[in-house]
């Protein structure tokens, strides 16, 4: 029981990990495309080094989350899965997904607060990542306990 269970929460741990990851990849899009669109004292806000910095911090995050997950899915993969690994990816990638969809909420401005604007649902749709699967919370805890042992 206790080998299927620690199966289970691996192989779901990587699959919100992932899903936070395809949402923050589409925050990172919406970003990029609005930057060039999206113009102040005539210029794209893409320019604009704060905004840059947003994008780039975005990519840095979103690139670090799959390594995370692409490590913890190789070992369910070749049989050596690990709950510390899983929870890495998952703690990491979703709170990477919130702080990305914040980000495309700033950079959206007010519009990125409007219902009518697709970076308000990922920003919602990323909020629920770190709370389902186990909390962010219990993958640090899930992660000090595999560290200690």
């Amino acid at each position: 029981g206790g080998r299927v269970s620690a199966i289970t929460l691996n192989e779901g741990r990587v699959g919100i990990a992932s899903q936070a990851t395809g949402i923050a990849e589409a925050c990172l899009d919406q970003m990029i495309e609005y930057a060039k669109v999206r113009r102040q004292f005539g210029q794209p806000i893409g320019r604009f080094q704060a905004v840059a910095n947003m994008i780039a911090d975005s990519a840095v995050e979103l690139a670090a989350s799959k390594a995370l997950i692409a490590s913890a899915a190789d070992k369910i993969d070749a049989g050596k899965a690990d709950l510390p690994s899983s929870s890495m990816a998952k703690l990491y990638a979703t709170e990477a997904a919130n702080r990305i969809a914040y980000r495309a909420v700033q950079v959206h401005g007010g519009m990125g607060y409007v219902r009518e604007c697709r970076v308000e649902q990922l920003y919602r749709d990323a909020r629920v990542t770190t709370i389902y699967e186990g909390t962010s919370e219990i993958q640090r805890y899930v992660i000090a306990k595999g560290l200690r042992q």
